[in-house]
């Protein structure tokens, strides 16, 4: 790279240090390109690693902790309540989460990336503005824009007077462990963090405006968790709407409207109730960058926008909001760069929910089979009948498949029970390469464990299942 006075001259400019920004500028170092990294935070990681997913699953490990303590006195073992030293709890998470961003800063520097910590703003097709002491400018032959997505809020800001009505990207940093909490959102992140300050010794209620939790997964999926939240949670409301929060200095009083109506009060409210688009005052009315009625960047399968400059990757570009999807978008957007066939064409993105239980699915769901009027053979494993889920104490699981009747083709997964995050991965496989259900059958998979329950669903399409009784193949 060479730098001018106040501009720097760049082949690739990644505006963000998410996962989509460090995938695309990672990418684009080894592929050969001189990359600037801009990325406003200080330090790289994005919500993800920063606020969100990696520290939702280091309290998730702990809450899971207390809650097999908790459950093993049906197995003949007794502990004592457990005590939980939350500035301890604090730390651990702060030293993970440190210890994973030192990685991302070395592999910045071992591939000669040009990291810029600033504020960008698109001037034109092939210019950024950044606020930084050293640099004004940045030329670039290509930019992949990788900004994220903002959390949505009941007022559509954040409370920074009392600091009692927050989001679900703040969630896990309150200053206390409070008595009462409300979440609303009953989807993935928002029964994520119920689950975690139930089991941290709060007293949790979360209202969902829909008429189910999870609505995204199949209902049966769904079951088993939303039976085990009715155990742990002091309540839980559906097609129920928050009409007003009234913060004061010790709590938020908030009144509703639906299935639960009235006024009640809480210590602290964290919303869950989706994203939006990182696109506002950027610049991109200097370019020639298109977005939808949403503000996302509309883009191709090559993660082109409509400026020939400048690609889109991760959250800008739309639903679903998910790293593994944004990694996969920058990376796509560096090789295309390239010159490389590269082209962001999957038949499936596996979606999971940290609880416990886990729920996890890929491809087609059920719901969205019976919506477009689609046949399809659907085919069961009751974790009952699983010898590993009665070892590890879960038998509440279920494993199903969707299979074309025709060709056998395995066009959905869906996994609700421990470790469905790891278990979600064959599926997402399978019907990536299109295999059929005598190809997941057929496969040798360990005894016991809980991914055999994926190779007797297959079993099950033939009615030759082992451990269940199954209908023949019709």
């Amino acid at each position: 790279m060479v730098m001018g006075e106040q501009t720097l001259q760049t082949q690739v400019a990644v505006v963000g240090g998410g996962p989509a920004g460090y995938a695309a500028a990672f990418r684009a170092a080894d592929l050969g390109f001189e990359v600037a990294l801009i990325n406003q935070e200080e330090r790289l990681g994005g919500v993800c690693l920063l606020r969100g997913c990696i520290p939702s699953k280091v309290l998730m490990t702990l809450t899971q902790i207390i809650g097999d303590v908790r459950e093993a006195d049906g197995w003949g073992i007794r502990f004592g309540e457990p005590e939980i030293d939350i500035d301890e709890v604090r730390s651990t998470k702060r030293k993970i989460v440190d210890r994973l961003v030192r990685g991302l800063e070395t592999l910045v520097e071992k591939r000669d990336i040009e990291l810029v910590q600033a504020r960008a703003v698109f001037e034109s097709s092939d210019r950024i503005r950044i606020d930084h002491p050293d640099i004004a400018h940045i030329q670039f032959d290509h930019a992949i824009l990788a900004t994220g997505s903002l959390p949505l809020t009941l007022r559509g800001e954040e409370d920074v007077r009392h600091g009692r009505l927050i989001s679900s990207t703040k969630a896990l940093d309150l200053p206390v462990l409070p008595e009462q909490v409300l979440v609303v959102g009953g989807s993935y992140s928002g029964l994520e963090i119920a689950e975690r300050y139930a089991l941290l010794g709060s007293e949790v209620t979360v209202v969902e405006m829909k008429d189910r939790l999870i609505a995204a997964a199949d209902p049966d999926l769904a079951k088993p968790l939303v039976r085990r939240m009715r155990r742990i949670l002091a309540d839980i409301q559906t097609e129920t709407k928050v009409t007003k929060a009234e913060e004061h200095d010790d709590r938020v009083v908030v009144s509703f409207e639906g299935e639960w109506e009235g006024e009640r009060d809480f210590d602290y409210v964290i919303t869950a109730i989706g994203r939006t688009p990182n696109t506002s005052d950027i610049g991109l009315e200097n370019t020639e960058v298109d977005l939808d009625d949403d503000g996302f960047v509309i883009v191709d399968e090559e993660m082109r926008s409509s400026d020939e400059h400048i690609f889109a990757a991760g959250d800008v570009v739309g639903q679903p909001m998910l790293a593994h999807k944004a990694m996969y978008h920058g990376k796509t957007a560096a090789e295309v760069i390239a010159g490389e066939p590269a082209a962001y064409d999957v038949r499936c993105i596996p979606k999971v929910v940290y609880t416990s239980p886990e729920i996890a699915w890929c491809g087609l769901t059920e719901v969205e089979a019976e919506r477009q009027g689609r046949e399809v053979r659907i085919r069961e494993f009751p974790w009952q009948a699983s010898g590993r889920a009665r070892t590890l104490g879960v038998p509440q699981g279920l494993t199903k498949m969707l299979f074309d009747p025709e060709t056998s083709r395995v066009l959905g997964v869906g996994v609700v029970g421990r470790n469905a995050e790891d278990l979600i991965s064959e599926g997402a496989l399978a019907v990536e390469m299109g295999a059929v259900a005598e190809d997941v059958a057929r496969t040798l998979h360990a005894h016991p464990t809980l991914a055999e329950t994926e190779s007797e669903v297959a079993e099950a399409f033939f009615g030759m299942a082992t451990h269940i009784m199954s209908k023949r193949a019709e």
